[in-house]
C-alpha cells in the first residue's frame, strides 16, 4: 500500500498538513485547498506545514507556493494564519523562506527537527 503523500487535518487548535515525497503542483493546490477550508470552518488561525518526510521541490514549486501564500492572504482577509514550517534541513529551509518569505518572519517561522518548538511557537 503506498503511503498518503498529504495530510492535512486539524490537532487541536492547530490545522497540521504534513507532506511527503515528491511534491507536484496538484499536490500543493490540494493541500491550500484543505488548510483554508479548515481555517474557515474551524475558525483556526496556526497552520504547522512539517516537511520532514519531504523531498527539495525545484524552484516552479516554490514560487507556485508563493503565490498561493499571495491568494490565501487575499482570501483570508484580515484574518492572517500563524505558520510554523517543519523542515529536515537548510536547503528546505532555504526555498520554504523564499516561498513564504513575502510576508514576514512575524507570520511564519522556519524549524528545524524541532516540532515541539514548531507548536510551542504556534501557541504563544
Amino acid at each position: 500500500m503506498e503511503q498518503q503523500k498529504l495530510w492535512v487535518e486539524p490537532v487541536g487548535s492547530i490545522i497540521m498538513a504534513r507532506l511527503r515525497g515528491a511534491c507536484t503542483a496538484e499536490m500543493l493546490k490540494e493541500c491550500q485547498e484543505r488548510v483554508l477550508a479548515l481555517a474557515k470552518d474551524t475558525q483556526h488561525v496556526k497552520v504547522l506545514y512539517d516537511s520532514l518526510e519531504l523531498d527539495a521541490p525545484d524552484i516552479d514549486l516554490v514560487l507556485l507556493q508563493q503565490r498561493l501564500e499571495a491568494e490565501k492572504k487575499v482570501s483570508l482577509g484580515s484574518v492572517p494564519l500563524r505558520t510554523a514550517i517543519l523542515v529536515p534541513n537548510t536547503r528546505i529551509a532555504f526555498l520554504a523562506r523564499i516561498a513564504f518569505g513575502q510576508f514576514g518572519e512575524g507570520q511564519y517561522r522556519v524549524f528545524y527537527n524541532d516540532m515541539v518548538q514548531a507548536i510551542r511557537w504556534l501557541e504563544e
